[in-house]
């Protein structure tokens, strides 16, 4: 692992969040290509996986986010917790816009439920825009982390950065196949399915690339775009993972999942960073 993470040093933080945002848009594809071996999967399981990317998504917002954010800022009181708070809502605030504009159909809705302006478009494109809008955030922290860690400030490092970047891997295993799963279900081919599936993360590497490129840039931002990056992802949390996990009788097994899913992220970043 150490060599691993002096190689990630050593690309720079741009370079270094483009690999690392390849890694997790190639964990996307391949949970997506399980619509190969298999056609169906158990609803429990399911909203287990659910639960899983959850819980991850929540403990990457605090410990690799939030907190760098705090420690580098500076000030004591409200003046130290401002500029995260400010970040936080901003980032909760344009998912929440991206989300009123965007046509999308979250996993486990009806075509009927779809949100954002009204449209005609098929199913499984509304699929793909809610999971991309989703990965968006995922992307924006693994660059703005690298980036930070970078320049060097306090409670960013390379090795928190590298443990995100697994996190948010692990995380999209099933959430590439929360995408192609739905898909080949409905009737679309494998190749078609998986192809939807791990499309929705290609925004990942672009994600990741800007927000590196934005931090190293312009330094004062720092702490404003971690915190920007875990307020979008706590909304994406609450406004679209967690409601598709209560839509039937698995709810305790996807709050399994969350728990197991906030303790894997937490044991990363803390073991890692």
């Amino acid at each position: 692992m150490n060599t691993l993470i002096a190689w990630m040093e050593g690309l720079g933080p741009v370079m270094a969040a483009l690999v690392a945002t390849l890694f997790t848009w190639g964990m996307t594809a391949l949970g997506a290509a399980l619509v190969f071996p298999f056609k169906t999967m158990k609803r429990k399981w399911f909203d287990g996986m659910l639960g899983f990317t959850g819980g991850v998504m929540v403990a990457a917002s605090f410990w690799s986010l939030l907190a760098p954010s705090i420690e580098m800022t500076g000030g004591e009181g409200f003046a130290k917790v401002g500029p995260p708070a400010l970040g936080f809502a901003l980032g909760a605030l344009f998912i929440y816009a991206l989300d009123k504009f965007t046509p999308h159909l979250h996993i486990n809705f009806k075509k009927d439920e779809a949100e954002g302006p009204q449209t005609d478009w098929h199913r499984t494109t509304l699929l793909v825009l809610a999971i991309t809008l989703h990965n968006i955030p995922e992307g924006l922290a693994v660059g703005v982390l690298f980036g930070a860690a970078a320049l060097g400030l306090d409670g960013a490092t390379t090795a928190g950065a590298v443990a995100l970047a697994i996190g948010i891997g692990i995380q999209n295993f099933p959430e590439g196949l929360s995408v192609s799963m739905p898909l080949r279900r409905d009737g679309v081919s494998r190749g078609r399915a998986w192809w939807f599936g791990q499309l929705s993360a290609v925004v990942e590497p672009v994600a990741a690339v800007i927000g590196a490129l934005a931090v190293m840039a312009m330094r004062p931002i720092l702490p404003y775009a971690l915190a920007f990056a875990a307020g979008a992802m706590i909304y994406v949390v609450v406004e679209e993972v967690i409601p598709e996990t209560q839509r039937d009788k698995y709810t305790d097994i996807a709050t399994l999942g969350f728990i197991g899913g906030f303790i894997v992220m937490m044991s990363l970043d803390v073991g890692l960073g």
